[in-house]
Parts: C-alpha cells; sequence; structure tokens
C-alpha cells in the first residue's frame, strides 16, 4: 500500500470508516515465490462477517480524457503481471481467500451520482466510487489490451455483470470450506 497514492489511501479510508479489519502490506519489497519475483497485493481484508480478501487497488479517473474530451467509460485494465500476481498471492494463502481487484475511481465533480449510490465515498474533498471484482473471474474473460504495455482488460458487458460495490465483499459472509483444516 502506497500512502501517496490517493486511491489506496482512499480505500484505506473507507476500510476505517466501515471498520473493516485489513492489514496495508508495504509495497517497497518484492516477494520471492520461488525463483521469481512476486507482485504485493495491497490489503489483507478480513470482513466483519468473515470474508477474507486480497485486495490490489487500481485507481482509475471517471470521466477519462481530457475536459472537453471526456470519454464516460469506466475503465477496468490491468497489468497481466498484476492478474498472475493476485492469482498467485490466493492460492499461496489457500482457500477461504478471495483475490479482488478493487477499482477506486475518482468521480470528478462535474459527473453527478445520487447521494446513496453505494460505496460512493467522499474522501479529502473528493469522490470515489469503490467496485470490486473477483480476480478468478477477471483471468477467465480478460483481454488484450496492449501487447507492448502488458496490459489487459474486460469487455464493458463483462465489466458490468461482474462488477459490486465493494461493501459486496468485504461484507459477505465468509465461505465455508469442507476440506479446510481450522
Amino acid at each position: 500500500m502506497d500512502r501517496s497514492n490517493h486511491y489506496e489511501a482512499a480505500f484505506e479510508g473507507w476500510l476505517q470508516s466501515e471498520h473493516v479489519c485489513y492489514v496495508a502490506v508495504d509495497e517497497k519489497r518484492r516477494c520471492q515465490d520461488g525463483e521469481r519475483t512476486l507482485k504485493n497485493l495491497d490489503f489483507i481484508v478480513h470482513g466483519p462477517e468473515g470474508a477474507r480478501l486480497l485486495i490490489d487497488v487500481k485507481g482509475r479517473r471517471f470521466p477519462g480524457g481530457k475536459p472537453g474530451r471526456w470519454r464516460n467509460v469506466w475503465e477496468n485494465w490491468s497489468e497481466q503481471a498484476s492478474v498472475d500476481g493476485l492469482l498467485r498471492w490466493a492460492d499461496r494463502f489457500g482457500p477461504g481467500y478471495q483475490g479482488l481487484f478493487v477499482f477506486a475511481y475518482h468521480v470528478l465533480p462535474h459527473v453527478e451520482l445520487a447521494d446513496d449510490t453505494e460505496d460512493l465515498f467522499a474522501w479529502r474533498g473528493r469522490r470515489y466510487l469503490l467496485r470490486a471484482v473477483d480476480v478468478v473471474d477477471y483471468a477467465r474473460h480478460l483481454r488484450v489490451r496492449s501487447p507492448s504495455w502488458g496490459t489487459v482488460t474486460l469487455p464493458g458487458s463483462v465489466f458490468r455483470e461482474l462488477v459490486h460495490p465493494v461493501s459486496h465483499f468485504t461484507h459477505a459472509p465468509a465461505a465455508v470450506f469442507d476440506d479446510c483444516p481450522f
């Protein structure tokens, strides 16, 4: 977690406002997974109903583009390395842990959203809309966005089907696994 990153700081502020138990992961050092380095996640979250989440925050602005040429698209791209890393973290943590991409959208002032929009969060003079996608679902449906940049994305229709307010995951009951030893 990089507290100088306003998207990640806003998400941490939301976790605190919701009284959700979490650990912010220090991103300064990369973890070794065998002979490969593993991209760090941003947060380990234990929800109030027992959800166990491994979260990588993706900060995006809405709308994108430049003034006068706004693009009203909810961008959901990621680096392929982030997808691979989050899948490996979920595998390492084991049954009961779910990897999530949290898209923290900085909603610009000229965009009107209802104040009761789920997981619309005001933080340090900005508004953020917090949405999440399970990394397994993301990996299953991703498309290459830019081979040279190593980025991937979900088609808009698939993203709309898979995305949920982040509280849908943080406040969900814990999954039950028959093979879980504890």
